[in-house]
């Protein structure tokens, strides 16, 4: 009697407990990744304060013709290697892409003047700098001097694993105030922006994004210091575009613009007449914002005013943890102090300067003659 007393105990106990289990909401928490932490970036280019920042509320110091290195040579833009330009400071690398034989080369005009190596290598190398710098955010920008459809680049992007840290906008243009913020680019992964100068297409490569529909320019090539602020280029409307100006200044050699070095310590200074602080200084008066995009030749120079004019529009102190490169040239004997002339002020002419290069540059020299009579200016 007892035992069957236990028995009927025990079923009912557990049909009850089946009951109200059935009976129970069932919660199924949200299915994660192994190890997924939620990221969030509480330093982003620097700078606590950028992280809420839209990407088009920044200003970033760019290269121009990154790739153009070397020393005494007509055809360079900057003498320090892409991996140094990156440590130092530099937020846009600017290139120059030409169709060759084999492949995608950076070139300067021509790749029988300047001859910068394979965009594959490049991108290695910018790769490799993304992986070691995991809060840095980052922008190309890509003259496709050859016209090539953004398919041409998609394969190359691909190979050195780019292509899945590019950010890939919703829509064609978008106004400066709607990009994202550089914390959710971060923590998006997707650090990198990539702007073609034409060629753009988003339904075949999604991320390789058209500037000047989201970037207005000022002029290039400019030989005069007085640099002013008027819209060279663009297919938008700039009074919602971010916008780039070209601050390097030029100097004409056999009426052909080639980079004036001599005077970059002053181009790139934060203060005085021709310098990048007063040409920021005119744009903010005339746009009621400051540019995004501050593209100079020889960045050093100057000893890293450049990146101090920067961050003064960005309210952040600048303060980095090692000094920036020395200039790289011989010219002079030793580095730049920031104040006095790379090359002495005996060498000030365009005739003097050219005693100093060696017998490429000579040649370099004749082709541009050659080919400024055959096709017209070159864009150096």
């Amino acid at each position: 009697m007892v035992f069957q007393f236990l028995l009927s105990y025990v079923v009912l106990s557990l049909a009850t407990s089946a009951l109200i289990a059935h009976a129970r909401p069932s919660f199924h928490a949200p299915a994660q990744a192994p190890n997924a932490i939620a990221r969030r970036a509480t330093v982003c280019n620097g700078h606590a304060e950028l992280c809420n920042r839209s990407f088009g509320n920044v200003t970033f110091v760019g290269a121009h013709d990154s790739y153009a290195i070397g020393v005494n040579n007509l055809a360079a833009n900057q003498d320090q290697p892409i991996t140094q330009q990156l440590n130092d400071g530099i937020r846009m690398l600017q290139m120059q892409a030409h169709n060759e034989t084999g492949g995608i080369r950076l070139c300067h005009t021509s790749c029988a003047l300047y001859d910068g190596g394979t965009l594959q290598a490049y991108l290695t190398t910018v790769k490799q700098w993304l992986d070691a710098n995991p809060n840095e955010v980052l922008s190309l920008l890509i003259v496709n001097i050859d016209d090539l459809p953004a398919s041409s680049y998609d394969p190359v992007f691909k190979s050195v694993g780019l292509d899945t840290m590019s950010y890939a906008p919703p829509s064609l243009t978008m106004p400066a105030s709607q990009w994202p913020t550089l914390g959710s680019l971060i923590d998006s992964g997707k650090r990198l922006l990539v702007f073609l100068d034409n060629g753009a297409d988003l339904n075949s490569v999604p991320y390789l994004l058209d500037e000047f529909t989201n970037i207005w320019e000022t002029a290039f090539d400019v030989t005069d210091p007085t640099f002013d602020c008027n819209v060279n280029r663009t297919k938008g409307d700039t009074s919602t575009q971010m916008y780039l100006i070209n601050h390097f200044l030029d100097t004409l050699v056999f009426n052909q613009p080639a980079p004036d070095v001599t005077h970059a310590n002053v181009t790139n200074s934060a203060s005085g007449p021709g310098s990048l602080g007063a040409q920021v200084t005119t744009c903010v008066a005339a746009q009621g914002r400051p540019p995004n995009f501050l593209l100079v030749d020889f960045y050093e120079y100057g000893g890293g005013s450049v990146f101090q004019v920067a961050a003064d529009v960005n309210g952040v102190p600048y303060n980095p943890a090692t000094p920036v490169a020395s200039p790289a040239s011989t010219a002079s004997g030793s580095a730049s102090s920031g104040k006095t002339s790379v090359i002495t002020s005996s060498l000030s002419s365009t005739s003097q300067r050219l005693v100093l290069l060696c017998d490429s540059n000579i040649l370099i020299a004749m082709f541009v003659v050659a080919a400024s009579i055959m096709t017209g200016p070159l864009l150096l």
